[in-house]
C-alpha cells in the first residue's frame, strides 16, 4: 500500500521503522515542526524527523495541518492510507477523507476507555491493571472512529507511565502491520465504540503531580508511576520542593500520620498515608538529578516525625 505516515515524538517510532521495513510504500511522513529544546532552547527535530531523514523518507512539517495547502500536497500523492501515531493534530475533514480507503490511527488504551491525550498515565494513575492497544478508522470525534483490531498488555504493580509507553509502542507497531494486512486480504471487520462504556484521558500539567498524603499507599503508589517521567510526582520536605521518583507500597499502622516520616534506612523513606506507607526510593531535589533515597539521606538528615507537605513550609530538622 501506498501510506502518508504522521507521528511526532519516540511512540510513533516503532511504527514507522516497521512500515518503513515492510512491503509498503511510505510516501510522505507528516510531522511536527522543530520546536526549542534544554536549557540552550535550540531548535530540535522531532525523533520521527530524524528517522525519516536517516532514511530518505519524504517530510512534510506543517505549523497546521489543515491549512489548504497540505491538503493539497496529501491529495496529489493518492494514498492508499493515511497512518496516525501520536502526531499531535486533529485531523480535519479535508484530511480525513483523502485516502482512498480511510484514515487510521493507533490509540495507547482499550477503546472507548481512556480517549484523550495521556491514556498511559491515567490508565496507571487510576490503579488498572489491563491496557493495551487499538487501530481505529478516524472520524471527525475525539478517539470516536470505529475499532479495527486490540491487543491487550497487562499493567504490572510496579511499571511506570515510561516502561508501559515503551511496551505499547511496540505492541502498537505490530498491531498496525497487522491491520494493514488483514485490510488486503478483505478480512477487516471495523466495530463500532460503544459511547457508554468511554472515559476520558485529559492532557497532564505539572499540578497534576501534587502528592496528598492523606489518600492511600495505592493511590500514592499510582499516582507516582503513573507520572513518570513527567511531570512527575512531587511534594515539599520543609522550604523544598521534592519530586518523587520511584516508591514501594509498605505495610502500616493506625497511628501513623499521613506525610509523616516514620523512619529512614538504606532502602528509603517510609513516609505515612491514610491507609499503609509509602517507601520512597528514589527522589529528586530541585535542580539536582534524580537520585536513590539512599544518596539523598547520606546528605540530609531527616529524623522520624518531619513531614511532607502540600506547600513549602518552614525549615526542618537538619534538611
Amino acid at each position: 500500500m501506498n501510506i502518508v505516515f504522521m507521528g511526532t515524538p519516540d511512540f510513533a517510532l516503532p511504527t514507522l521503522q516497521q512500515l518503513h521495513q515492510s512491503n509498503h510504500n511510505v510516501q510522505l511522513v507528516v510531522t511536527q515542526p522543530d520546536r526549542p529544546k534544554g536549557r540552550g532552547r535550540e531548535s530540535s527535530p522531532p525523533p520521527v524527523k530524524k528517522f525519516a531523514t536517516e532514511n530518505g523518507l519524504p517530510i512534510l512539517q506543517p505549523e497546521k495541518s489543515a491549512n489548504p495547502e497540505v491538503a493539497q500536497t496529501l491529495s496529489e500523492l493518492n494514498a492508499d492510507i493515511f497512518i496516525v501515531v501520536a502526531f499531535g493534530q486533529i485531523l480535519k475533514e479535508n484530511l480525513l477523507t483523502l485516502p482512498h480507503h480511510f484514515c487510521m490511527n493507533l490509540h495507547s488504551s482499550l477503546l472507548p476507555k481512556y480517549r484523550g491525550a495521556a491514556p498511559i498515565n491515567w490508565a496507571i494513575i487510576n490503579g488498572e491493571t489491563e491496557t493495551g492497544v487499538t487501530t481505529m478508522k478516524m472520524d471527525a470525534g475525539l478517539d470516536t472512529g470505529d475499532i479495527l483490531l486490540i491487543d491487550r498488555v497487562p499493567i504490572h504493580s510496579e511499571e511506570d507511565a515510561q516502561s508501559l509507553h515503551d511496551t505499547l509502542a511496540t505492541k502498537g507497531a505490530s498491531l498496525v502491520l497487522e491491520t494493514l494486512r488483514q485490510l488486503e486480504t478483505g478480512t477487516l471487520k471495523p466495530l463500532p465504540q460503544d459511547p457508554s462504556l468511554s472515559s476520558y484521558a485529559p492532557k497532564l500539567k505539572k499540578e497534576d503531580g501534587l502528592i496528598c498524603w492523606d489518600e492511600s499507599a495505592s493511590t500514592i503508589h499510582n499516582r507516582a508511576r503513573g507520572l513518570s517521567p513527567w511531570p512527575g510526582a512531587f511534594s515539599f520536605l520543609g522550604p523544598k520542593r521534592l519530586s518523587i521518583r520511584k516508591t514501594e507500597i509498605t505495610t502500616g499502622e493506625a497511628s501513623d500520620s499521613p506525610g509523616s516520616i516514620i523512619r529512614t534506612s538504606d532502602r528509603g523513606i517510609e513516609v505515612g498515608t491514610r491507609d499503609g506507607r509509602i517507601t520512597i526510593t528514589e527522589l529528586q531535589p530541585e535542580g539536582k538529578k534524580r537520585m536513590s533515597a539512599k544518596s539523598f539521606l547520606a546528605g540530609h538528615k531527616l529524623v522520624p516525625g518531619d513531614r511532607f507537605s502540600n506547600e513549602a513550609r518552614i525549615k526542618i530538622s537538619n534538611y
